[in-house]
C-alpha cells in the first residue's frame, strides 16, 4: 500500500509546483480579496482536478473526445485568461481594495464565493496541460493497476493521495497569501492584481499561440 501512496505524493508534487496561471490566480485571490476568496477559488481547482480523474477512469472515451478538441478548448482557455487578466489590469480600481490595516474584508455572499469557485474550476479545465497531466499520468497510474492486487484500491489510493496533497498544498498558499495580506497597502494589493493581469495575458497569448500554429504539446 506504501507503493501507491509515495507515487500519489510524487505526482501531488508535480502538479503542485507546476508554475501556471492557476498558482498566480490563487495567490492573487486570497492577497487581493482575502481567505474565504481564496479557499473558495481553491474548492474549484480541485473539483477540477476531480472531474478530470473521473473522466480519465470512468469516461475513457468522453475524454478521448475532449482531447481530440484540445485546440478548441485552448482557445477558449486562451480567451478566458485573457478576458481574466484584462479586467484586473485595467477594470480593478484603488479603491476596489479595502486598506488591510483596517482588518476589514469583504463579506462575500454565497453566490460571490460560488462564482470564484467557478472561475478555479473553468481556469483549470480548459488549461490543455492540466488535461495531458491527467491523461498520461492516469494512463500509467491504471497500467501499474493492472499487475496489482486489488487495482481499484491501487489507483484509489493513488488518485485520493495526489488529490487531496494537491488540496492541501493550495489552502496553505492561501493561508500564507492572507497572512500577507495584512502587511500589504491598498496600493500594493493594487499593483500585485496588475502584475497578476499581466500574468494572465501573457499565459493567455502563449497558449492561443500554440493552438493557433498547433503547437500545442501532444501526448
Amino acid at each position: 500500500m506504501w507503493i501507491p501512496i509515495g507515487k500519489g505524493l510524487l505526482l501531488g508534487m508535480v502538479l503542485s509546483i507546476s508554475v501556471g496561471p492557476v498558482i498566480f490566480a490563487i495567490i492573487k485571490q486570497s492577497l487581493t480579496n482575502g481567505h474565504k476568496a481564496g479557499y473558495a477559488f481553491v474548492l474549484g481547482v480541485s473539483a477540477s482536478d476531480v472531474s478530470m480523474v473521473l473522466l480519465t477512469n470512468f469516461f475513457t472515451s468522453l475524454f478521448s473526445v475532449a482531447l481530440s478538441h484540445q485546440r478548441t478548448i485552448a482557445l477558449l482557455g486562451s480567451l478566458f485568461l485573457v478576458s481574466v487578466g484584462i479586467f484586473s489590469l485595467f477594470f480593478k480600481k484603488k479603491s476596489a481594495f479595502l486598506d488591510p490595516s483596517a482588518q476589514a474584508i469583504k463579506q462575500y455572499r454565497k453566490r460571490d464565493l460560488l462564482g470564484i469557485a467557478a472561475s478555479g474550476y473553468f481556469m483549470n479545465l480548459l488549461n490543455p496541460a492540466v488535461f495531458l497531466f491527467w491523461f498520461a499520468a492516469s494512463a500509467a497510474i491504471i497500467g501499474d493497476a493492472a499487475s496489482a492486487a486489488s487495482p481499484a484500491s491501487y489507483k484509489l489510493a493513488v488518485f485520493l493521495t495526489c488529490l487531496v496533497f494537491v488540496l492541501l498544498s493550495d489552502v496553505l498558499k492561501v493561508y500564507f497569501a492572507a497572512k500577507l495580506r495584512l502587511r500589504l497597502t491598498a496600493a500594493n494589493m493594487l499593483w500585485i492584481t496588475r502584475l497578476s493581469g499581466i500574468i494572465m495575458i501573457v499565459f493567455g497569448v502563449v497558449l492561443g499561440w500554440s493552438a493557433y500554429t498547433n503547437q500545442l504539446p501532444t501526448e
